[in-house]
């Protein structure tokens, strides 16, 4: 009785032929050969219209929407979309309405701003509005439509919508992962303002934003947020923490590492083997091995087995800072509990190798690679080809580097630096030149690296002049100079006794806004005392000091060297102390 009230108050042709039983069977077996006939009279989009006012199952609804749109390629555009958004809703089909979103935003590009209007001019209820705009904004993240994810996530609150952290977590992490920190400090504080309620992910979301950045003191205050909300940090939370900490380096900053160690051990959270991994690496590369041997030991103490990132990490730390034997000895014991060295492990032996001149055990570990059935990369080659050139066996290098192409392997913009480098301290500057030409035939463009080298080598045969100009082809590049680029230069005029062109050079570092640091003071100071103007090089000395920069060993010597022996004492207030002990 009710279907025949509603087929009567409905003036659509299907409707009066068919009855709603039938085009809801019809819809739900799929047959539309029997429904195609009558969509010749009836336009498919006033059909919609009239399945959606007759109260058709939304899912049937959705099923000829989708079917139509294929068949008839139609765009329905936003109105009827939104409708069917509502319609859905309202049944509480919400991961049809999930579904439907990711295809209308994968498929149809529409502004946020329409999409917006379109769904409030619909009229439906508020509740169901809030529900398709907060999976909107999910929709547009999983579609990396992070732009108009974020304008959804702002125009929400101007509309009065409340988010839920379905779509907000994603959101944050999305931005993390894209390096917005700008907009993700404004997600997360939006989100603290909306009162949507953030939970352990959201922090830890944020907190990794914030480590990436290095903004760790802004992670710190994020840890009280937390707190404030009555949520307590977890191991991941700790771990992004003591990851940024140890990424930043210094001292200061390993220290914070492991105090956050320390703090989870007091919090009754145990750290894990990433934890451990982490600080280990971090203490390596800070080059403070012996803290990163007591962290292996501590991690033994807490139960935990370290695993071939941890091995690699202290095994490449212990190459770095010469202690060959006790690489060899952690390898050796490594294998002994069953562990297979890894392409990152053999990488750092050889790197090991190398650093002592062991070219010929460097070698053997090299081949040995290959017996092992591990296949080198770039970072394998680069290590040897490198050795080689230090060494001056600029052939071996050369041959080692065309036989990366015989594994499958290509050079990168550090092999040429390495080949580069070498053909400089040989002082064959044209070859060098000539293979960054080669270099970027094969499509690699100099880094600053590469063109820190080249002026490098320029300097020291007296072309510091020819040098500039490589300092004017990096600009045109897009290439950044830096200090080592600067300093390079002043210190090669300096030593062609040009103080004039290196404090033009100087000029030039301090309009691109790099002041000058200890080396570049050094440097000038060295040039006036290599022409004798020592009240000059004086003068430098005390603004060096004013600027609040600390001399190094090299300042001192150069005081020593180029002014005490000469017979000048240097007036500097008592700045620097220790000169007379170091004569």
């Amino acid at each position: 009785m009710v279907t025949d009230k509603l087929t009567r108050s409905i003036q659509g042709p299907i409707l009066q032929s068919l009855s709603i039983p039938t085009i809801s069977e019809l819809l739900s077996k799929q047959h539309w050969s029997e429904l195609k006939p009558h969509l010749r009279v009836t336009k498919p989009a006033t059909f919609l219209d009239q399945l959606l006012n007759a109260g058709v199952d939304s899912e049937l609804v959705l099923r000829f929407f989708k079917w139509s749109q294929k068949e008839y390629r139609l765009s329905y555009g936003l109105e009827p979309t939104s409708k069917v958004l509502h319609f859905l809703a309202n049944s509480k089909r919400y991961s049809k309405v999930r579904s439907f979103l990711d295809s209308f935003v994968k498929n149809e590009k529409h502004t946020v701003s329409s999409v917006f209007h379109s769904l409030l001019l619909d009229g439906g209820r508020p509740g169901a509005t809030a529900l398709i705009i907060d999976m909107l904004v999910l929709a547009y993240v999983k579609n990396l439509e992070l732009h108009c994810a974020y304008e959804a996530f702002t125009r929400a609150k101007d509309y009065g919508f409340k988010l839920s952290l379905t779509s907000c977590n994603p959101l944050l992490s999305a931005l993390v992962k894209e390096n917005k920190i700008g907009d993700v400090e404004y997600v997360y504080k939006e989100m603290i303002k909306r009162r949507i309620h953030t939970n352990l992910n959201t922090f830890n979301i944020f907190i990794n934003g914030l480590c990436r950045a290095g903004k760790l003191n802004k992670a710190e205050d994020a840890i009280e947020d937390m707190k404030a909300w009555g949520i307590s940090p977890n191991v991941v939370t700790y771990n992004t923490l003591v990851d940024g900490y140890c990424k930043r380096g210094s001292a200061g900053k390993m220290y914070k590492a492991e105090a956050f160690m320390k703090e989870m051990l007091a919090n009754k959270i145990c750290p894990n083997e990433v934890t451990f991994n982490t600080l280990i690496d971090g203490f390596c590369k800070d080059e403070n091995v012996a803290a990163a041997k007591k962290a292996f030991e501590e991690m033994q103490k807490q139960g935990l087995k370290p695993n071939i990132v941890t091995y690699n990490s202290l095994i490449n730390g212990l190459c770095n800072n010469g202690k060959l034997e006790e690489a060899i000895d952690l390898w050796d014991k490594m294998v002994g509990l069953g562990l297979k060295p890894n392409i990152v492990t053999y990488n750092a032996l050889i790197n090991g190798f190398c650093k002592k001149k062991m070219m010929k055990e460097a070698t053997k570990v090299f081949d040995d690679v290959s017996k092992q059935e591990l296949v080198p990369n770039v970072i394998t080659f680069n290590t040897m080809i490198d050795a080689y050139c230090k060494e001056g066996m600029m052939e071996e290098g050369f041959s080692l580097c065309s036989s990366m192409l015989d594994e499958g392997i290509l050079p990168n913009v550090s092999t040429y630096n390495c080949l580069i480098a070498g053909l400089c301290r040989k002082q064959d500057l044209q070859a060098a030149k000539e293979l960054l030409n080669e270099m970027e035939n094969k499509g690699l463009k100099g880094d600053v690296v590469t063109y820190n080298i080249l002026i490098d080598g320029l300097c020291k045969n007296d072309k510091s002049r020819n040098a500039e100009k490589l300092l004017n082809e990096m600009f045109n590049l897009g290439l950044k100079p830096n200090h080592v680029t600067y300093n390079t230069l002043m210190d090669g005029y300096c030593m062609e006794g040009k103080l004039k062109a290196a404090l033009n050079v100087r000029t030039r570092m301090e309009k691109e806004r790099k002041q000058p640091n200890v080396v570049t003071y050094n440097v000038l100071i060295k040039g006036y005392c290599k022409i004798n103007k020592l009240e000059a090089a004086n003068g430098l000395l005390n603004e060096m000091l004013e600027k609040g920069l600390n001399p190094n060993r090299t300042t001192y010597d150069i005081v020593r060297l180029e002014m005490l022996e000469k017979g000048f004492s240097p007036d500097i207030e008592g700045h620097l102390y220790n000169i007379s002990s170091m004569s």
